[in-house]
C-alpha cells in the first residue's frame, strides 16, 4: 500500500510540516523520510530545543527545516491572514496568541502555501488538531463535516492483500443521514485514492428490513441518499455485516444486490459501532489498520494517535502526503 503513495510522492514532490518538532517519534520519522528524500518534512520548534531532542533520541536532522515560531519572518502576515479568516469571531490579540500554539502555526503554515500538508496528534488531543484545520483550512465546497476512516490490511495469502476501508470510527460521535453520506463520499474517495473501487455497504443489524428502528432507518435512508448523489458508486444498505462480506448470505438476504456479499466499505451507524468494528478487526482479524485519514478539509491533515510510535508516524506522514 505505501509503495504505491510513495511513488506518487516521487513524481510530484511535496513538503509536510509536523507541529510537535521536539517529540522522539516525529524527529525519528523526520529522520528517515529525509534520508528516503521523497517527501521533504518540517519541523515546528524552537531551534536549540529541536536539535537537542534529536540528539538525545540519537536522530539525525541535518538539513531538515525547522520553523521557530518566535523567529518566523512572515509572523505578522500570518496573523493578518488569520484576523481575515476569522473575521468577526477572533481578533488580532486571540489570533496572535493562537499562532503562537504550534498547532494553529502549523495549520496557518499550511493554509498560506508554505507546506502541502500536515501531521499532528503525538501529543494534541484530535480536536486540538481538527479545530484549526476546521476554522483555517475549512471544508471543500460540497462538504459540511470532516469526516475519517481507517484503512485495514493483511496478507491475503496469495502474495497480495485484502484491503478494506472504514468510516467513521474516531471523528463524528452520532452522525445523522445527511453527515453519514459524507462520511460514506470521504471513506469511498479516500479508498478510491488506495487502488480500491468502493463498494459500500450501510451496516445495521437488519439487513433489507429484516429489523425495525430508528438506526434501520437511518442507515437505508443514508444509502438511499448516497445512491441519488453518486450514481458512478456502488451501494446498498441497510445491511448486516454478514450480508456485507459473506456471498452465500447476501445471496440469502440481499439477493440481486451489487454490494452485498463483496463489499469493501463499511458505514458504521455512529462511533461507538465504528470503533469497537475496526479495532475487532485489527486485534482479532489480524489486520494493519492505519488511521484516522480525515476527509473533506481543502487541504491534507492527519490526526495521530498520542500513543502512536515511529513506524505509526512515517505511514501517516506518507499517506496524508499522497492525498494533496
Amino acid at each position: 500500500m505505501l509503495e504505491k503513495m510513495i511513488e506518487i510522492l516521487k513524481k510530484n514532490p511535496r513538503k509536510i510540516v509536523f507541529p510537535e518538532g521536539t517529540d522522539p517519534r516525529i524527529l525519528e520519522a523526520a529522520a528517515r523520510l529525509k534520508k528516503e528524500g521523497f517527501l521533504t518534512p518540517v519541523l515546528i520548534g524552537a531551534q536549540d530545543a529541536v536539535k537537542a531532542a534529536a540528539a538525545k533520541a540519537g536522530q539525525d536532522i541535518a538539513g531538515i527545516e525547522i520553523v521557530d515560531i518566535a523567529a518566523f519572518p512572515d509572523f505578522e502576515k500570518m496573523v493578518a491572514t488569520m484576523v481575515e479568516l476569522r473575521h468577526g469571531k477572533m481578533d488580532e490579540a486571540a489570533c496572535r496568541a493562537s499562532l503562537q500554539k504550534s498547532n494553529y502555526f502549523g495549520t496557518m503554515y499550511v493554509k498560506m502555501g508554505y507546506a502541502d500538508a500536515l501531521l499532528g496528534g503525538a501529543t494534541y488531543s484530535t480536536a486540538d488538531t481538527v479545530r484549526p484545520a476546521l476554522q483555517l483550512v475549512k471544508c471543500k465546497p460540497g462538504h459540511k463535516i470532516v469526516t475519517s476512516c481507517f484503512l485495514l490490511h493483511r496478507p491475503d495469502g496469495k502474495g497480495g492483500s485484502e484491503m478494506y476501508a472504514m468510516g467513521d470510527c474516531a471523528i463524528n460521535i452520532d452522525p445523522n443521514e445527511d453527515e453519514l453520506v459524507e462520511v460514506a463520499q470521504g471513506t469511498a474517495e479516500t479508498a478510491r485514492t488506495f487502488g480500491m473501487e468502493p463498494k459500500v455497504a450501510f451496516l445495521s443489524y437488519s439487513t433489507k428490513g429484516s429489523g425495525k428502528g430508528d438506526s434501520v432507518d437511518k442507515m437505508r435512508s443514508a444509502a438511499e441518499k448516497l445512491i441519488a448523489q453518486h450514481p458512478d458508486y456502488d451501494v446498498d444498505g441497510e445491511l448486516q455485516f454478514d450480508s456485507a462480506v459473506a456471498p452465500a448470505v447476501a445471496s440469502l438476504k440481499a439477493p440481486g444486490s451489487k454490494v452485498a456479499g463483496k463489499a469493501n466499505v463499511f458505514i458504521f451507524p455512529d462511533i461507538n459501532a465504528g470503533n469497537i468494528g475496526y479495532k475487532i478487526a485489527q486485534r482479532l482479524g489480524g489486520f494493519e489498520a492505519v488511521g484516522p485519514i480525515m476527509a473533506g478539509l481543502n487541504a491534507p491533515i492527519n490526526d495521530l494517535s498520542r500513543g502512536c510510535n515511529a513506524e505509526e508516524v512515517y505511514k501517516m506522514a506518507v499517506i496524508t502526503a499522497a492525498l494533496k
